[in-house]
């Protein structure tokens, strides 16, 4: 499956949004340089500091943003936190494992989905809710994905998403 990139953002500090940025450098085993989730354990203050950085770099898909769209929350690219912003590619759906290589050769797995929390709520009241969608397994929440960074490169908006399914058995992003 082939996708592309339609923005990339980076943002130094906590909070909800990104600032959109013509480019960003991924770093192997880092993150994306110059944001606050960079680094090789995690920058979540909710989670064990000293834990291996699941959470390196934030991707979220258009159609995700077009479903919020639908039900009223009509956002911008970064304002919700990703740094990559796809079109293209289920996401969501994706197994644990999955591998995603953009055009100048970066590539990065997926570790789980993002956990969404209220700031969401602080950017449109009712986003949080949104954000979750129920299915038999319980609620998903369709706020993006996270990944490790395997191969470091620059990625722009533009470049292509080529996608890599691990081998089977698959197992489903859980939260991370």
């Amino acid at each position: 499956m082939r996708g592309r990139v339609l923005s990339v953002a980076r943002h130094p500090a906590h909070g909800s949004g990104k600032d959109v940025t013509d480019e960003i450098t991924l770093v192997a085993g880092m993150g994306v340089e110059g944001d606050v989730h960079y680094g090789a354990t995690l920058r979540h203050e909710s989670h064990n500091p000293d834990g291996p950085n699941l959470r390196q770099v934030h991707l979220m898909s258009q159609e995700m943003l077009d479903a919020l769209s639908l039900k009223g929350f009509a956002l911008k690219p970064g304002q919700i936190g990703e740094n990559i912003l796809t079109e293209g590619i289920d996401l969501p759906h994706l197994p644990t494992g999955s591998l995603i290589r953009f055009g100048s050769g970066a590539l990065v797995v997926l570790t789980g989905r993002r956990n969404p929390c209220a700031q969401l709520d602080g950017i449109k009241p009712g986003l949080l809710a949104a954000c979750a969608e129920r299915d038999a397994s319980g609620v998903m929440w369709r706020i993006g994905v996270m990944a490790m960074v395997v191969e470091g490169g620059v990625v722009r908006p533009g470049a292509e998403a080529i996608l890599r399914i691990p081998p089977a058995p698959h197992h489903p992003l859980a939260r991370v």
